[in-house]
């Protein structure tokens, strides 16, 4: 069932999306050839403790961590661990943060030192992507449009998008209805709806550089590329508003 939120809920959100925010201008501060994975965990779980929130990731479905962190071809959902980040890496960063009550989520993808123009070219196509969906995103409008916008951004650049994975409705909850999928297909189309004026969106595409097939490790949780190539994952909480998508997620 998709919920539509009150203005009070919106503003109750729009803390917590400026939370997650926060937390990403703290990792983008601390991403850097040397430092682990579990490092950044550990920063950002401290980091949302000390500004009230609750970093809605841990214990979420048994994960073990406050942060997603991706490397290179890991798309989504790696687990931190003792993994040092290397020159000429990229890492996806995906951040929720509960407060008071109600969920933010947001993802980035980093470079490590520096950036391999390929990879440079990658994050931005997928960050292009969000901007797409963003721009379109009102009320009135089809689901779907969104999706359109998302893939016919990606394709037109050689990459891939990830469709065994998606977005989602977001509020008290992380995960709620509706699905929002990066790509058309005949299933979505006939699930189709029409935005309203108080949904929130957590508008988020997985951008590959090879096939946008991927795989779960034997870890149950981390994604990968199947043939290897690396990933790029960026998203923002969105809520439809009259004649503009007003997001959440930013500071």
């Amino acid at each position: 069932m998709i919920t539509i939120k009150s203005p009070r809920e919106i503003e109750v959100m729009r803390g917590a999306g400026r939370a997650v925010w926060e937390a990403h201008q703290h990792v983008a501060s601390l991403v850097q050839p040397g430092v682990t994975t579990e490092y950044l965990d550990r920063q950002v779980e401290e980091f949302i403790r000390d500004h009230g929130g609750i970093p809605t990731f841990k214990g979420y479905h048994g994960f073990p961590a406050s942060i997603c962190a991706s490397i290179n071809e890991e798309v989504v959902h790696g687990i931190p661990g003792n993994r040092e980040l290397k020159e000429g890496d990229i890492v996806s960063v995906d951040i929720g943060v509960t407060k008071d009550g109600y969920v933010g989520d947001s993802a980035n993808t980093y470079a490590a030192g520096a950036e391999h123009p390929e990879d440079r070219r990658l994050m931005d196509v997928c960050q292009g992507s969000l901007a797409a969906a963003i721009s379109v995103i009102r009320a009135g409008i089809k689901l779907m449009a969104v999706s359109a916008a998302v893939q016919n951004h990606v394709e037109s650049h050689g990459f891939s998008v990830v469709r065994k994975y998606v977005g989602h409705g977001i509020g008290r909850q992380m995960h709620e209805d509706p699905q929002v999928p990066n790509y058309v297909s005949k299933t979505f189309r006939e699930m189709d709806l029409v935005l309203k004026p108080g949904m929130v969106l957590a508008v988020e595409p997985m951008v590959n550089a090879g096939t946008h097939e991927v795989k779960v490790m034997p870890d149950r949780w981390t994604v990968v590329t199947k043939d290897g190539k690396k990933s790029a994952h960026f998203e923002h909480t969105i809520h439809v508003a009259e004649g503009r998508a007003d997001v959440l997620s930013i500071g």
